[in-house]
């Protein structure tokens, strides 16, 4: 990496200077190796304590509500107010953590974040009254949603770009090996032959802030992203972490790695304004920007406003009692899971166009005749989840290539704050009125006000795959310069060569 001009000395934190470099090319060009393993189980495991909150709140809704359990809170309140409190919270967080996120750094965040949601977890343990419950519910979402923010932003800049989609939608995946456990989790903690009525719920969330302390330790090891750090005028740092990952990827392989193709000159700079970022997602890249929007409106709305109230459609419908519901969760959880996990590698062969479109269009057309069947009274509680399990096994792979989709398709500078901003206002508008209309229509009782529910949600994710058939990009194995070229860019240079460290 080579600088021009006679500005401060690289190093020293100050922005100004002009630099050229190739470490975007040199961490795309990596083979797998065990230290992306390491960035995976340390970034990604935060998601299956998200999936653990949702999963388990869903299957302690009735017991929270029966005589005894310490609260005097329905049903309802915790399917509906609450969770859209947790949503809200989420949105809320993902915007302010998310602006933080571009100016402090990918690191700082989401050590910052976890420990947010480690805190207010532990609180909802000891909820005494219904309002303590909402408020540490909000809070616990405020941390969840600056996660996303700063994970999806830590993981497309470390991975290489032959493996970011894959990766990215197994990492998002797997909240739902946290619902698989959460739904387990509720089987026990609800059996009142092993815990009081009052204790096996505040358990639960005991236990979530147990593995987030676990995570926030495992954490610490995770470097800052190198591309963020150029931007902001900390080139040694970046070239000392990059070259770092080279040596040990190079010996844990036995062989020089290839060399890095391409260069890339920026304006250091160290933060980028507000109306700078909307001009570029809105003006810019307005195509990207519906599509953001259509990704995450019908995956939030689908996901927040159905799954919210599996437990409840069971007990009401099929008298499934309220402590054997998780068996039920956890059969579509492991089908949401397996979605991404056996679907990713298609986004990076077969490319990101056909398969979100594919995904979103498929999970849509499958609920709507899954609604039909439950119209007709086709259905038990067995063949209900499993016509569930088909549908979520494709849309969790939609669902997760939106969160890859907004993390890939935006300029650096923009990256955190797009993450942040898509996710909030999509989440909002699914996610906020999907599970306060939801647990009113399931509330009811009737066949058709539950059908009504299905069928929003499944044209919701019909609507989102034909926007995307026409507007999703084409970023499989592109580097996200290439996809985005950086606001601070001054130039791009097609360059084959590994280049000299930075001086100045």
């Amino acid at each position: 990496m080579t600088t021009g001009g006679t500005a401060p000395a690289a190093g020293t934190g100050q922005t100004g200077r002009t630099v050229t470099t190739s470490i975007p090319a040199r961490l795309d060009r990596l083979p797998w190796s065990r230290w992306h393993w390491s960035i995976v189980i340390g970034l990604g495991t935060v998601w299956i304590l998200d999936g653990l909150e949702v999963t388990v709140v869903g299957n302690i809704a009735s017991r929270l509500s029966e005589p005894g359990s310490g609260l005097p809170i329905t049903s309802g309140q915790v399917t509906g107010i609450a969770a859209a409190l947790y949503v809200a919270g989420a949105c809320a967080g993902a915007l302010f953590w998310g602006r933080l996120t571009d100016l402090w750094g990918r690191k700082k965040l989401f050590m910052i974040t976890l420990a947010v949601y480690l805190g207010a977890t532990a609180l909802t343990a000891i909820a005494f009254d219904t309002w303590w419950f909402f408020l540490f519910r909000f809070l616990t979402g405020f941390g969840i949603g600056g996660e996303y923010a700063a994970i999806n932003s830590a993981i497309d800049e470390l991975i290489p770009a032959k493996y970011r989609g894959r990766v990215d939608l197994m990492i998002n995946g797997s909240f739902w090996l946290g619902a698989v456990g959460g739904s387990l989790l509720s089987i026990v903690a609800l059996n009142t032959s092993i815990f009081p009525a009052n204790v096996g719920w505040r358990l639960t969330f005991a236990l979530g802030a147990v593995l987030a302390l676990v995570i926030l330790l495992v954490r610490r090891h995770v470097p800052e992203s190198p591309r963020w750090l150029l931007i902001h005028g900390r080139d040694e740092e970046a070239e000392r972490i990059v070259s770092d990952i080279e040596q040990r990827v190079e010996a844990e392989k036995g062989e020089p790695l290839p060399r890095p193709e391409g260069e890339l000159t920026i304006h250091q700079r160290k933060s980028v304004t507000f109306t700078e970022i909307a001009r570029t997602v809105f003006s810019q890249y307005r195509r990207r920007a519906v599509l953001g929007f259509s990704l995450f409106i019908g995956q939030a709305f689908l996901y927040n406003a159905i799954t919210f109230g599996f437990g409840a459609i069971l007990t009401t419908f099929y008298d499934v009692p309220s402590g054997s519901t998780g068996y039920y969760f956890a059969v579509i959880a492991l089908g949401n899971f397996l979605g991404p996990l056996l679907l990713g590698k298609l986004f990076d062969t077969v490319g990101r166009r056909v398969m979100i479109s594919g995904t979103y269009l498929v999970s849509g057309l499958l609920l709507f005749g899954t609604a039909w069947l439950f119209d007709r009274g086709s259905l038990s509680a067995a063949t209900l989840t499993a016509c569930w399990c088909a549908v979520l096994f494709v849309a969790s792979a939609g669902a997760s290539s939106a969160y890859l989709t907004v993390s890939e398709v935006f300029p650096m500078e923009t990256r955190a704050m797009s993450i942040a901003f898509f996710y909030a206002i999509g989440t909002a508008a699914g996610g906020i009125s999907g599970p306060l209309l939801f647990a009113e229509l399931t509330g009811t009782g009737k066949v058709a006000d539950t059908v009504l529910a299905f069928q929003i949600g499944a044209g919701l994710m019909c609507a989102a795959g034909l926007v995307a058939v026409f507007l999703a990009v084409k970023a499989e194995r592109r580097s996200l310069e290439d996809i985005a070229q950086p606001l601070t860019a001054a130039a791009s240079k097609a360059k084959t060569g590994r280049s000299k460290p930075a001086t100045a």
